[in-house]
């Protein structure tokens, strides 16, 4: 009886949570977004799903190890995310069943290596679990809900391991996508111890990583915008995962020994509207730079695209208005899933 009596509290409280997690995006129906959302769902609806057990495409050129594999497979997540604001939209079923294949699927074989850069997209997988949870059949959610407790804790324990003087990857914008995945993860499944260990690693890397002038220290090393803007859009996307649930205040303006989210977005304003220019990667003390520029990657020599930074200060207005004007500059709508989740 009371195995019973536990596994049915846990169903609710994965019924509750996943309501509540629900609300981090309101799809709305027919707008002109949403119709234009639909349309790309519907050519998709005859995929399938494509799992790896492992990802690797960071610090790899094109045709090094499983690099291009890897780009394949991960073209399910973004699929997903598609799927399911599609059935929000529509209520049409097909889309349903479709995540729920696609994340049954990756629930199977996923075996995560908590490398961030390689998983940092898995939040799209995470947002497709919160948009359609409560309808998932059960063995999905269960499965999917283990995934993604397994990647939340995962990171924190390897977050945990850090000790001394921290450096490297323990503070430039890897250890923002870290904070991003613990904190969407916690979001998604509900889980507000998770969401207090989130916030204490959001402080932390805004104390480690922004500077007292507004700058990243990814900038420092990299001597890039294109980094500055990789090191701050998984910290506006945990701000925004974390804002239903209220823990830790207005993360935007969270001051960590001086220094803020806010700080490091104003300090990048005046780079995104053109009033400063800037020459990509000259002074970057990172080979693997120079070899992406060698085989004439793009983005990785010449003048930093203002463009380049749509996405970030389209989400940095929906945690503050005053992004919103540049927003506009830089593009005049944002991605579909950002209209379809934030705008109104």
């Amino acid at each position: 009886m009371k195995k019973i009596t536990f596994a049915l509290s846990l169903l609710l409280a994965a019924v509750s949570h996943a309501s509540l997690a629900a609300s981090l995006c309101q799809p709305v129906a027919s707008t002109p977004t949403s119709n234009a959302l639909l349309a790309a769902a519907q050519r998709h609806l005859g995929d399938v799903p494509n799992p790896l057990a492992h990802v690797h495409t960071e610090g790899t050129l094109p045709n090094h190890g499983i690099r291009e594999q890897s780009i394949a497979a991960e073209k399910d997540w973004p699929l997903m995310r598609q799927a399911a604001l599609a059935w929000r939209i529509s209520g049409d079923p097909r889309y349903l069943k479709q995540v729920d294949d696609y994340l049954a699927a990756w629930a199977d074989v996923y075996q995560p290596d908590f490398n961030p850069i390689d998983e940092t997209n898995l939040d799209m997988l995470i947002n497709a679990y919160a948009l359609t949870a409560d309808h998932l059949r059960l063995e999905t959610r269960a499965a999917s809900r283990r995934l993604i407790s397994t990647l939340g804790n995962g990171y924190i324990a390897h977050i945990e391991q850090f000790h001394g003087q921290k450096k490297g990857t323990q503070t430039n914008n890897w250890q923002s996508h870290r904070v991003k995945l613990v904190t969407v993860a916690a979001a998604a499944l509900g889980d507000r111890a998770m969401l207090e260990q989130a916030h204490q690693l959001f402080k932390q890397q805004i104390a480690d990583n922004v500077l007292p002038d507004g700058s990243v220290t990814d900038f420092q090393d990299r001597d890039a915008l294109h980094y500055v803007v990789y090191d701050l859009e998984p910290l506006v996307q945990a701000a925004l995962a974390a804002k239903p649930y209220g823990i830790g205040g207005d993360w935007l303006t969270l001051s960590a020994n001086g220094a803020s989210l806010g700080a490091a977005l104003d300090w990048l304003v005046p780079y995104a509207t053109g009033q400063r220019s800037h020459q990509e990667f000259v002074h970057t003390h990172v080979q693997f730079d120079k070899d992406r520029a060698g085989v004439g990657e793009a983005g990785y020599s010449g003048t930093w695209q203002p463009k380049s930074s749509a996405t970030l200060f389209w989400l940095a207005a929906q945690l503050s208005p005053r992004y919103l004007p540049v927003a506009k500059q830089l593009a005049d709508h944002p991605a579909d899933w950002i209209s379809a989740c934030y705008l109104k």
